[in-house]
C-alpha cells in the first residue's frame, strides 16, 4: 500500500504549529507498520538551512497555473525512512512566512497542481494521496475532473484530514478559471462554494473518499453548529465516512528519561529528580525558589481559541493563590501585554516568556506540576499529551481532543490523569484548579496522579493502526 501525504508544513523542515508535527512524525510511524508512505510539502526559503543544504535536486518541469507555465523544481531528502518531496518555486515559496499572503490562493493553487503533476514526472504512482488541511484541499477536485481518467493517474483514492476547521482558504470565486481552468458549475452547484467563496476546505471535504480528523471527539463536534464553521451540514452529510483519530506525539523526541533539553533526566520512579528541574527553573526564570509552591504552566499561542479570555479574566485571583505562573508562547498583542503586566506586578511569582523556545518549552513541560489549557475548541492539541508524558497534570476544558486524552481524577476510584471542567467559564476554570490545588497539597495522592499521567499511551502508535486501517478500507 502506497500513500503520499500532501501538507503545506513539515517537522522537521518548516513548521508554524501542530500540523507539522503531525506530518513529520506518523508517515515514520506508519512506515514501521509496513505502510510505503512519502511526504509532499513545498520548499520554503524558511526551511531550516542544514536541512536546505542537504536537499537532492530531482528535476523541474513546468506547472501551468491558469494559462501561465510556473517553473516547478522537485527536491528530495530521506527523514527517518521516509522520502520526502519539496517542491520548488521562489516567487511562491521565498517568503519570509509560510502564509498570510494576499496571493496564497495562487500559491496553493500551483502547490495542488504541482503535488499531481510530480507523480507523472517522478513516476510515482500512490493508492492513496493524503491531503491535510485546507491548503491541500483542490487536489482530489483537480484529479477527479482533470487527472482519474488518464492511464497513469487511474484508481487513486483521496483522504483529506482536518487539523482545524477555522481555517478554510477561502477565495474569490474567479480564482477556478484564471488558476486551475475549472468550469464555473462547479461555484454554481454548490461543491466547492461557501459563504460566496471558492473553498480549499470544502472542496477537500467534498471530493475526498474519506475524511479525519484528530480525535474522537472534534469529529462529532464539527457537525454541530457551534463547531462547524458552515460546514456542519456538509460534515453531517458524510459522517460515515469521517473518522476520528487522535494525534499522538514523538516518544523519541518527548522522553524525560532521555531529554537532552532538560536539566536532570527522570522516570515515573525518579520523581525527585523533576523537583530538581523544578527548582532550577524557578531560580533562572527569577521564581522564588520553593518546591512545595505550585508551579502551572502555560505553551501557547495567545489566541481567543486557545482561552486566552478566561485566564485573562483570572489571572490575579490565580497568582494570589501562592502559586507560580510560567508563560511562555506568542499571539495577540493584548493576551501579551496583559501577560507582561502580570509579571511586572508579580515578578516573584509570574514568568512571562513571549517567545517561542523549544529548549525552554522542554524545560517548562519538565519542571511544571501543572499545565493549563482551556481552549475554547481543540481539534486535538499536543500540550497536555506532552505534559502526561513529563508527568505534569493538565488541566483542560472538555472539548476535542482534551476530553479524549484527559480523564478527571477520582479520588475514589484513584483513576484519572489530569482534570477538566465543562463550561468555558473562568469561575468554572478557577474552581477546577483550586480542586487540583487541594490534591497537590497531599504528596502521595498527587504522586498517584503523576504515575497515571505519565503511564498513559499516547504515543504515534495506536494512531498509526488506525490511520492504516482507515487506508485498508479504501482498497
Amino acid at each position: 500500500m502506497k500513500v503520499l501525504f500532501a501538507a503545506s508544513e513539515s517537522h522537521p523542515f518548516v513548521k508554524t504549529g501542530g500540523l507539522a508535527d503531525v506530518i513529520g512524525t506518523l508517515p515514520p510511524y506508519l512506515k514501521k507498520i509496513g505502510v510505503d508512505v512519502r511526504v509532499v510539502i513545498p520548499k520554503y526559503s524558511a526551511i531550516k538551512s542544514h536541512f536546505a543544504n542537504e536537499l537532492n535536486f530531482i528535476k523541474y518541469f513546468y506547472v501551468p497555473v491558469g494559462w501561465r507555465n510556473k517553473y516547478c523544481g522537485i527536491f528530495q531528502y530521506e527523514y527517518r525512512g521516509v522520502i520526502y518531496y519539496l517542491i520548488d518555486n521562489e516567487y511562491y515559496f521565498s517568503r519570509d512566512n509560510l502564509y498570510g499572503y494576499y496571493d496564497d490562493g495562487e500559491r496553493f493553487a500551483f502547490f495542488n497542481r504541482a503535488v499531481l503533476d510530480m507523480l507523472w514526472q517522478i513516476d510515482y504512482k500512490p493508492d492513496i494521496i493524503h491531503c491535510n488541511d485546507w491548503h491541500t484541499g483542490m487536489i482530489p477536485v483537480l484529479y477527479k475532473i482533470q487527472y482519474r481518467e488518464s492511464s497513469f493517474y487511474g484508481g487513486i483514492k483521496f483522504v483529506f484530514s482536518i487539523h482545524n476547521l477555522l481555517f478554510q482558504g477561502n477565495f474569490d470565486k474567479s480564482i477556478l478559471g484564471e488558476l486551475f481552468s475549472l468550469h464555473s458549475g462547479l461555484y454554481e452547484n454548490g461543491s466547492v462554494e461557501l459563504n460566496g467563496a471558492v473553498s480549499f476546505m470544502k472542496s477537500g471535504i467534498n471530493y475526498s473518499d474519506k475524511i479525519s480528523t484528530v480525535s474522537r471527539s472534534y469529529a462529532f463536534e464539527i457537525q454541530s453548529p457551534e463547531y462547524g464553521e458552515n460546514l456542519h451540514g456538509l460534515l453531517r452529510s458524510r459522517k460515515n465516512d469521517l473518522w476520528g483519530i487522535v494525534n499522538g506525539i514523538d516518544y523519541d523526541i518527548y522522553n524525560p528519561e532521555k531529554d537532552s533539553m532538560i536539566f536532570r533526566n527522570y522516570n515515573k520512579n525518579s520523581l525527585r529528580n523533576k523537583m530538581i528541574n523544578k527548582l532550577k527553573l524557578q531560580k533562572d526564570l527569577n521564581l522564588e525558589i520553593d518546591e512545595n509552591v505550585p508551579v502551572l504552566a502555560i505553551i501557547s499561542r495567545f489566541t481567543p481559541q486557545k482561552g486566552m479570555e478566561i485566564i485573562r479574566t483570572i489571572g490575579e485571583r490565580l497568582v494570589s493563590k501562592h502559586v507560580q505562573l510560567i508563560v511562555l508562547g506568542t499571539g495577540y498583542s493584548e493576551y501579551e501585554e496583559y501577560f507582561r503586566y502580570l509579571s511586572s506586578k508579580y515578578p516573584r511569582s509570574v514568568s512571562a516568556n513571549i517567545y517561542f523556545d523549544d529548549v525552554l518549552a522542554h524545560k517548562i513541560y519538565a519542571a511544571s506540576d501543572m499545565f493549563l489549557m482551556p481552549s475554547l475548541f481543540e481539534p486535538c492539541g499536543l500540550g497536555q499529551l506532552i505534559a502526561l508524558r513529563y508527568g505534569t497534570i493538565p488541566i483542560v476544558r472538555e472539548t476535542g481532543g482534551l476530553k479524549d486524552t484527559i480523564i478527571p481524577y477520582n479520588k475514589y476510584t484513584g483513576e484519572g490523569n489530569g482534570f477538566s471542567f465543562v463550561n468555558f467559564s473562568g469561575d468554572d476554570f478557577l474552581r477546577i484548579i483550586n480542586y487540583a490545588l487541594d490534591y497537590f497539597e497531599e504528596k502521595d495522592m498527587w504522586n498517584n496522579i503523576i504515575n497515571h499521567a505519565m503511564e498513559s499511551d499516547n504515543s504515534w502508535d495506536n494512531s498509526a493502526r488506525l490511520y492504516k486501517l482507515l487506508y485498508e478500507s479504501l482498497m
